[in-house]
């Protein structure tokens, strides 16, 4: 069951990661994280010019269904996710989620825990199914984490991404039950 505060425990060496819903507060951080991972060009689709901050405020909280959620690792913002439906009608059963962690906590267990407790959320919300639209190939990190927490690659879009030191790379639609 998700509710309030979801802790990652970690070993003494470790962060500990808190994961809660973002208020309209926590928008200043999301938009310089995310403009900062847009300009990395290695993971997001869309441009840094492209995504105002009225953008990026619909995009990662105020799109219809979105909940958007902070993961703070040791109180410090360390990375958000947003959960909102894939598509509407006979298909508002799967959900959609869009993920980012500060470079400066990465592998630290972030992206694990935003991605264990939205998964737990969609469940929570009544979504049967989650959908990942758009997973760059190249981004391997982010590939064996939805992996390891039981998505599949369920289609490939060959060189569907332009990739800032790679070129044009693969894309995956993944997808796991709920």
């Amino acid at each position: 069951m998700v509710s309030g505060l979801f802790k990652q425990n970690a070993s003494p060496d470790r962060a500990q990661i808190t994961i809660r819903e973002a208020t309209r507060a926590d928008f200043d951080d999301i938009y310089a994280l995310f403009q900062h991972i847009l300009k990395e060009g290695s993971t997001y689709s869309y441009s840094a010019e492209e995504m105002t901050a009225e953008r990026s405020l619909q995009y990662w909280m105020e799109a219809t269904g979105t909940i958007a959620s902070i993961a703070e690792d040791n109180g410090v913002f360390a990375g958000c996710s947003a959960l909102r439906p894939n598509r509407t009608g006979r298909a508002h059963h799967v959900a959609n989620a869009s993920f980012i962690v500060h470079p400066d906590h990465r592998g630290k267990g972030v992206g694990a825990a935003l991605g264990e407790y939205t998964l737990a959320l969609a469940r929570k919300k009544g979504y049967t199914n989650m959908q990942f639209n758009f997973v760059v190939s190249a981004n391997e990190v982010a590939v064996k984490l939805w992996k390891s927490l039981g998505f599949v690659i369920a289609g490939t879009l060959p060189k569907g991404f332009n990739h800032a030191t790679k070129g044009l790379v693969d894309v995956y639609i993944m997808h796991r039950p709920l």
